[in-house]
């Protein structure tokens, strides 16, 4: 981060996700594999672009959330599944993602071990929503979205479990959930 204001510049980031080793996390309990692309725009400030579900899909409706989804068995990789579900939800081509890495998965309360792809895109790279699964995208500051002070823990019991989710607000979008749990995980894994 620069010391002289609240901004985390693309580099910083890159250096401090390639050099930090990601945070030892509980295990994926679940069997089912998915991934997500974490998209990260390569403005002067970047941004982190995400979406918002149809209000018609029959899980997670209306939620903010990362282009991605279930591997399918012709995928050679969850690289390969986060790059495909990004291109059939918000038309990004596989060959403008530079892939930096992944994170732990994480457990999704759908059922599915789910493992984030961090990767770059270009400024000028243009977004077409499908309409049947996407119904807005928008683009939040990578500083805010990685700023752990953003978010507020909230204790809930699940399954006779007491978990700890998280929550942010960005313009009139509610981040949480698994995308708020997602962008936690990676704002502890950059920061010092």
């Amino acid at each position: 981060m620069n010391s002289t204001d609240n901004t985390l510049t693309l580099t910083d980031f890159i250096t401090r996700f390639q050099l930090q080793l990601p945070q030892p996390s509980e295990p994926a309990r679940n069997q089912r594999r998915a991934a997500v692309l974490i998209p990260i725009i390569c403005h002067h400030q970047p941004t982190v672009l995400l979406t918002r579900r149809s209000a018609t899909l029959r899980k997670h409706a209306g939620q903010v959330a990362f282009p991605g989804g279930a591997a399918d068995k012709e995928d050679t990789s969850l690289i390969a599944t986060a790059l495909r579900e990004a291109h059939e939800e918000v038309a990004i081509p596989a060959s403008s993602v530079r892939v930096l890495g992944q994170l732990p998965p994480v457990d999704s309360s759908s059922g599915f071990q789910v493992t984030p792809i961090v990767g770059l895109l270009a400024a000028g790279t243009r977004f077409r929503a499908s309409r049947d699964e996407v119904a807005d995208m928008f683009e939040m500051p990578l500083h805010q979205a990685l700023s752990l002070a953003s978010y507020t823990p909230l204790q809930i019991q699940r399954r006779a479990k007491n978990l700890q989710v998280y929550f942010s607000w960005y313009q009139s979008h509610m981040v949480w959930g698994m995308t708020a749990q997602i962008l936690y995980r990676l704002g502890q894994h950059i920061h010092l």
